[in-house]
């Protein structure tokens, strides 16, 4: 019996130490499979990697008052009927931000319903300490 229980032990340590290892450094996944970013690793991969796509899920004049460079805005009432068009590769890797993270959220988990696999939530433009632009761009 001890056997058996040690056994087990070890396959549930083993699958959640698997899974711990494919985690990314500063991220952490939700219930909805959302993965969270910080903005410290969102910058550091926006850097290294390409085809990262920002999306900005504000209102457009909160976008045009400022906004990470490379954004695109798709805001948070639009996503049921726009989110195919403005962002149609449901593969592609997403990190979606708000002002302060509450919208960004729901933007999430509505894109991982809707069959988005890679949507990571950068949370609010109010904790990014880098670059932001102003405008329409």
């Amino acid at each position: 019996m001890k056997k058996i229980l040690l056994v087990f032990l070890m396959i549930v340590a083993m699958l959640a130490s698997g899974c711990a290892a494919n985690q990314e450094p500063g991220t952490d996944t939700d219930a909805t499979g959302v993965i969270m970013i910080n903005a410290e690793d969102a910058k550091g991969r926006l850097d290294s990697e390409e085809g990262i796509i920002l999306v900005d899920v504000r209102t457009p004049e909160e976008f045009r008052d400022g906004h990470i460079p490379g954004a695109i805005l798709l805001p948070v009432d639009e996503i049921s009927t726009n989110a195919e068009t403005v962002i149609p590769d449901k593969e592609a890797t997403y990190f979606i931000y708000c002002r302060s993270g509450n919208r960004s959220a729901a933007a999430a988990d509505q894109l991982v319903e809707m069959g988005y696999e890679n949507v990571y939530d950068l949370g609010g433009i109010n904790d990014w300490p880098y670059e932001t632009v102003t405008g329409d761009e």
